[in-house]
């Protein structure tokens, strides 16, 4: 497959690297050693990744070579580079969690996520960073430091998986697997011009169970929407170990691609009826709407009718953390973000009342979001009400990072599907993100329209400054 003058294999998606394999007009070897003169070029930047495995990426590009040449490709990623983020078990790598706490003895067992892309042949580069013990939506940490945006290095990536979404937006891996407990796939992917997908929960097992619960989901990010679909796909379906796991659905995400808006009812809400938003951000937002309506579908203005519920969702979350923290004495606390440190010693005071009343208003969230789509097949809303900030903060004014991720945490605790997808740009050049959501169960639904905006628009083509 020609690469574009100026271009590397890295710049390729899956999809396409996956052709030019098929046709013989790429190596994985190439494309593998691409992508880690790109990691070693770049990283240095904005600090992706807290593990790199040239050695055994090349072995592994190599004998997927070997494969393609005798016409026998292991699975449907054979041959493409793909990271993981650091809260994913993995074989032969430690788990830090972006945490000195962690034990750094490498793993000797793959996460089910992490397996299924293994099986399906993707090469497994290194893992990438993540906020100590994916606490917070930006990302970093004592162990790893800071992780810096594509468009702008001083910038925060988001978090918690934005160490994956600044890898695959510079081309440093195709794929990659990150988690999202509250927006964690989806407030990178906004930050930084890239695309990811929470699927519904249980969708994509996950071992060992989350101490935040069932708010955290495992989730594709890529550059593109095909190539979320075909990683959703790989990654989907039963596992044992997780007690929640869903049997794979009979339609995959990628037949669906084709789909289309036509017919669809979508309803878009810039605020859900309570945020402040940016008015860059507002009026992308607005004019992707628009592209949604000139595609067939009928659009309206329309708010769910929830108010905020971040006091419930932060008892949920708090409650987690201090999960999380549960067994490390003082000494190892000392050591850990403060800010974690804060917010475990807060969700161990909460009473086990609290939780359940904040439960109670998770499960009437829940409910009421499933009237509301009996009205509308899709909801359309920012991503994030503001563009990234400095990095190094978990917020602009100093509060917790709950308080600009409104349109995030609420569909982690509704579980329904969601993803985000470049819908333009401010001013400044930075990315904006469009969020999509749709009831349970309609993962291939959510992708089908983040498809065909993608396809109508050129957001995603924009490379950042970093890439020349």
């Amino acid at each position: 497959m020609p690469v574009p003058a100026g271009q590397s294999t890295a710049d390729l998606s899956a999809t396409e690297l996956l052709t030019a394999y098929r046709t013989g007009g790429l190596s994985p070897v190439e494309a593998t050693r691409d992508t880690l003169d790109r990691i070693a070029r770049l990283d240095g930047h904005v600090n992706a990744f807290c593990l790199v495995d040239e050695a055994g990426a090349l072995a592994d590009a190599q004998e997927s070579e070997e494969r393609w040449r005798r016409g026998t490709p292991r699975g449907v990623l054979d041959g493409v580079p793909t990271s993981i983020k650091d809260i994913l078990l993995t074989t032969g790598w430690p788990t830090r969690r972006g945490s000195t706490t962690t034990d750094p003895a490498p793993g000797d067992v793959d996460g089910p996520p992490v397996a299924r892309v293994r099986e399906q042949g993707a090469v497994l580069i290194g893992k990438t960073t993540t906020p100590e013990l994916a606490w917070k939506g930006v990302t970093d940490s004592p162990l790893t430091g800071v992780t810096g945006n594509p468009w702008d290095p001083t910038l925060t990536a988001g978090g918690s998986s934005g160490g994956s979404a600044t890898a695959v937006g510079l081309g440093m891996g195709a794929l990659s697997l990150g988690t999202d407990g509250g927006g964690s796939v989806r407030i990178p992917a906004g930050f930084t011009g890239t695309v990811a997908h929470k699927p519904t929960y249980g969708r994509v097992p996950h071992h060992p169970a989350s101490p935040f619960g069932t708010l955290a989901h495992v989730g594709p990010m890529t550059r593109t929407v095909a190539d979320a679909a075909l990683l959703l796909d790989v990654v989907s379906g039963f596992d044992a170990r997780d007690a929640w796991a869903l049997d794979a659905p009979p339609r995959t995400c990628t037949a669906a691609l084709g789909d289309g808006v036509a017919g669809l009812r979508i309803a878009v809400s810039p605020t859900l009826g309570f945020a402040d938003v940016d008015d860059e951000v507002r009026a992308a937002v607005e004019a992707a709407a628009a592209v949604f309506a000139t595609l067939g579908a009928t659009v309206e203005h329309a708010d769910p009718g929830f108010a905020d519920p971040v006091e419930s969702f932060e008892t949920l979350w708090f409650a987690g953390a201090a999960k999380s923290v549960e067994a490390l004495d003082a000494d190892a606390r000392s050591r850990m973000d403060p800010g974690l440190v804060e917010i475990a010693e807060q969700g161990a005071r909460y009473t086990a009342i609290e939780y359940l009343t904040a439960m109670a208003v998770r499960n009437d969230l829940g409910t009421l979001m499933g009237a509301f789509h009996q009205r509308y097949d899709l909801l359309l809303t920012p991503t994030l009400p503001i563009a990234a900030f400095g990095a190094g903060r978990e917020s602009p004014d100093g509060r917790r990072w709950t308080t600009w991720t409104p349109f995030t945490y609420p569909f982690n605790m509704t579980q329904q599907p969601a993803a985000s997808v470049p819908c333009g740009f401010t001013a400044a050049g930075l990315p904006i993100g469009l969020q999509i959501v749709g009831p349970r169960h309609t993962d291939p639904r959510v992708l089908a329209a983040a498809h065909a905006f993608e396809q109508a628009t050129d957001h995603h083509r924009r490379r950042p400054p970093l890439l020349g």
